[in-house]
């Protein structure tokens, strides 16, 4: 387990990613992907009242409501760091104090808890003052409603104003961020974030690990793949991907691994990152993500890895 930032929570070293739950995953596969993971020992589970909005006939809710589902059948509440989101899903886009009050209290009930253990600012709101927005996220804490806060899709200078104005008012803070980052997309981690989640002892939970699949590995030259995310994940095959590709192949046949694990054990083993998050449709697709709890890279490997992504 790993400790995440300044907070309390031990968390597993792969997060399991809901956003497939109630879109490609339907309720009895996500129960079947939720249970595989727990039995690993897995406990770090995330979603986001706006997953998933984006399928047809569905309005929002649907993972946190599958999770829920999950949690009450499985009697695993107390096992489980459930982290979800607010500040995308339309009619709550922002966050205002009553914003953040309505969506909280909306994803409770879908989970069916009475708190959540670490709640997200999805995305930046310029237009709200950030003493209004950690004012309402303070109070959710200081009612039990919520154990930590985190912050997404931040730029540096956002985030270490948001911190500042925690500390001056003595307000709760944010003890994470979730950024997109992975093996082929490096640079708007890596350079200025990085530094502002260091410095403030934060964890970085990226996503996208798998860059929308293609560091799976099931993405190559010439070979179509039925998946929504197709064409993200194909936008890597370029001659840098290329290189990324040949790296893993030899440091997963070195280990006896997934391509899959590799790519996940590389963000693992980088500066300020606790967990990166990888979502599932099946136990399958799982079973290719879990060994990264057990797999360590040597130097070397790392070095060949970021030699080839750069």
């Amino acid at each position: 387990m790993t400790k995440l930032g300044t907070s309390d929570l031990d968390v597993f070293p792969l997060c399991l990613g809901g956003n497939v739950f109630g879109w490609t995953a339907d309720r009895e596969q996500s129960f079947a992907v939720l249970d595989a993971y727990a039995a690993t020992g897995g406990n770090f589970v995330d979603t986001a009242d706006v997953y998933s909005a984006w399928a047809p006939g569905n309005s929002g809710g649907e993972s946190e409501t599958i999770i829920g589902e999950w949690l009450a059948a499985r009697g695993n509440r107390d096992d489980v760091v459930v982290a979800t989101k607010v500040g995308m899903l339309d009619g709550l886009t922002t966050l205002s104090s009553a914003n953040i009050r309505t969506a909280a209290e909306n994803s409770l009930r879908r989970l069916g808890v009475d708190h959540i253990d670490l709640y997200y600012a999805h995305q930046d709101d310029a237009g709200t003052p950030l003493e209004e927005t950690l004012s309402a996220f303070d109070a959710l804490v200081r009612d039990g409603k919520v154990r930590h806060i985190a912050a997404s899709n931040f730029t540096p200078a956002r985030l270490s104003e948001s911190l500042a104005v925690s500390a001056r008012e003595g307000l709760a803070s944010y003890v994470a961020l979730q950024p997109h980052y992975n093996l082929v997309e490096r640079a708007g981690y890596e350079q200025e974030l990085a530094t502002v989640v260091a410095d403030a002892k934060l964890s970085a939970v990226p996503y996208f690990s798998l860059a929308k699949g293609f560091l799976t590995g099931k993405y190559r030259p010439g070979v179509e793949v039925d998946s929504p995310r197709a064409r993200g994940a194909g936008a890597y095959l370029d001659e840098r991907g290329g290189r990324v590709l040949a790296a893993l192949d030899e440091i997963a046949a070195a280990h006896d691994t997934t391509v899959a694990a590799v790519s996940l054990a590389w963000l693992a083993a980088q500066p300020t990152v606790a967990a990166p998050i990888a979502s599932a449709r099946t136990p399958e697709q799982l079973a290719e993500l879990l060994p990264v709890a057990s797999l360590t890279l040597t130097g070397a490997e790392l070095g060949r890895l970021d030699a080839a992504s750069s």
